[in-house]
């Protein structure tokens, strides 16, 4: 089956997934992560990719990100993607292929998902237990925005910078996104979206996706087959 284009809307963020190949380690060391920070920033800022959030786990990358172009965000993940495999092989004496196929990505609805999206990328390593909560994880952009790190990669949304009209007022309205934990059905939707690359959306942008791109946003329904067990148990991976 041919691949579907990926969809793109001028000014809209992405949510980008990127995996390890057959789930495997991406990053052994501080070093790689840092190693992985820098060469993303400098990939950014030649594509005019604007980076909103991220976390570095274990073995896959979340990032949200607004593109300058159509090319920009494919331009930056292929040239950022080559120069870590030649790092990480290099450094730990191994070869071949670290990444899991192509990337995945989806459009963010930013009235209604941005945020969201914020949250549920620097909430993984919660989620995965890795720690109790996102301020103690280095690997994550929570830092930069809730906490006021100075994170050169970042670049805050517009919906971000109408949390407060000082950084401190808006650090303050963004770590109290994080008391309680998401809805299941958040985590149910962007997950849905995410993993098959459909709109993260409601039916109105969803709709406007499809006009302006000239291709679905969502999937045709399949009756009830979206009722089965099967269907209901991929919401949960």
């Amino acid at each position: 089956m041919a691949r579907l284009p990926r969809l793109f809307l001028p000014g809209c963020a992405q949510h980008v997934i990127q995996r390890g190949n057959n789930r495997e380690a991406c990053f052994y060391t501080e070093a790689d992560y840092k190693a992985y920070l820098s060469m993303l920033k400098d990939a950014a800022l030649k594509y005019e990719v604007a980076i909103h959030a991220f976390v570095l786990m274990t073995n896959h990358v979340h990032l949200l990100m607004t593109p300058g172009d159509e090319q920009s965000i494919s331009r930056m993940m292929q040239v950022q993607g080559r120069k870590y495999v030649q790092y990480f092989n290099f450094t730990h004496g191994r070869s071949g292929t670290l990444w899991e196929g192509r990337y995945k990505s989806t459009l963010v609805d930013a009235d209604n998902y941005l945020l969201t999206v914020y949250r549920y990328i620097e909430l993984n390593p919660v989620r995965a237990s890795m720690v109790t909560h996102a301020s103690e994880y280095p690997w994550s952009s929570y830092q930069g925005n809730a906490l006021g790190k100075p994170i050169q990669l970042l670049t805050p949304h517009l919906l971000y910078r109408r949390l407060g009209k000082t950084a401190q007022e808006r650090q303050m309205a963004y770590r109290a996104l994080f008391r309680g934990r998401m809805p299941e059905q958040e985590l149910a939707a962007i997950r849905e979206a995410s993993n098959k690359a459909w709109v993260l959306g409601d039916d109105r942008f969803r709709r406007q996706i499809e006009a302006k791109t000239g291709r679905r946003a969502v999937p045709a329904g399949r009756g009830g087959d979206r009722k089965s067990a099967r269907y209901l148990e991929s919401l949960n991976q």
